[in-house]
């Protein structure tokens, strides 16, 4: 199998996407002649040309509301948000308007449609480049919500994703584009949505993370059973909503410690809610308070020495098994 990046696993999904069925359409700034912002959808535009790869203004709330129109009359439109702290200019559309439209029409209509984001920090693009907005999406129902982490799932993910029947928000961690990379297979694949992967069995403890925080969940997992022969279990979530509470709870009634680590801001984001869960239905299985490692609640330094000491750190994780362990 070729060993190829997140980033080109993103374009070949959409690719071969097109390649099977004619309704599926492109629709984005710059994702025509110049291949997106970050390169995703480079050569599609010359493949499959202007009506299937569509340039649009500067408008998320137009490339919302068009992708949302396409799919309403039989398209399956996958929208490119350039940077995801621009998808609030096109919240209402995807809020207001994509999420209900199910439930408004009894049924009778639905929104096949995926909108792509690159999201995340790690790459000192400030405060406007490099938000995690995955939570706003997964407290609103009618919105299934995936952030890959390596190149494999990033393409199973975002072919499943393109065949559903509901809108997906799908949110690529932007540091990973070119640091992911993994064998991928060239056959026919998907990876179904709403599924975590149990990266590593162990019996301490269990690490729940996903997207741009899974490699430095593995480092720390590496270090800890190296250094201090503990015993790690390591859950990548994957899709965000709706959660695999299946594999997360199975886990933690074998190890009964929880340590949870996700990029966004610690104050309510998903870290929260799964905590939520845990305390309200496996309490008598934990033998110690859930921890949290996470970014704290202030805004995204463009300084690159402060992005670094912002975001969680290997130390961190490392930090918080401990706490849950010695308590």
């Amino acid at each position: 199998m070729p060993e190829i990046t997140m980033v080109e696993a993103v374009r070949q999904a959409m690719k071969e996407e097109m390649e099977r069925d004619e309704t599926v359409v492109v629709l984005g700034e710059d994702v025509g002649e110049y291949g997106g912002a970050f390169k995703a959808t480079e050569g599609l535009f010359q493949q499959f040309g202007e009506y299937r790869v569509i340039d649009t203004p500067i408008s998320e709330s137009v490339i919302v509301g068009v992708a949302l129109g396409m799919a309403i009359i039989g398209f399956r439109p996958v929208a490119e948000i350039q940077f995801a702290d621009f998808i609030t200019c096109g919240f209402d559309m995807i809020v207001n308007q994509t999420a209900t439209l199910r439930y408004r029409t009894a049924g009778d209509m639905h929104a096949p449609m995926v909108i792509r984001a690159p999201s995340a920090a790690g790459v000192h693009g400030g405060l406007y480049h490099s938000q995690s907005p995955e939570a706003w999406f997964a407290h609103t129902p009618g919105i299934k919500v995936v952030v890959p982490s390596t190149a494999y799932d990033a393409k199973g993910l975002l072919k499943a994703a393109i065949r559903d029947e509901d809108p997906v928000v799908f949110f690529e961690p932007k540091y990973l584009y070119r640091r992911a990379k993994d064998e991928v297979p060239e056959q026919e694949f998907v990876v179904p949505l709403g599924k975590a992967k149990l990266l590593q069995e162990g019996g301490d403890v269990t690490v729940v993370t996903y997207g741009s925080m899974a490699p430095l969940c593995r480092n720390a997992v590496k270090t800890l059973e190296e250094e201090e022969d503990l015993s790690i279990e390591l859950i990548d979530l994957r899709t965000i909503m709706p959660l695999d509470k299946d594999l997360i709870y199975e886990s933690a009634k074998k190890t009964n410690r929880v340590v949870l680590v996700y990029e966004d801001h610690k104050t309510l984001g998903i870290g929260a809610e799964i905590a939520a869960l845990l305390a309200d239905e496996l309490f008598e299985y934990l033998d110690a308070p859930i921890a949290r490692v996470a970014s704290p609640d202030t805004h995204i330094p463009y300084s690159p020495p402060l992005e670094e000491f912002y975001l969680p750190k290997k130390e961190d994780v490392i930090a918080a098994v401990h706490r849950v362990i010695e308590y």
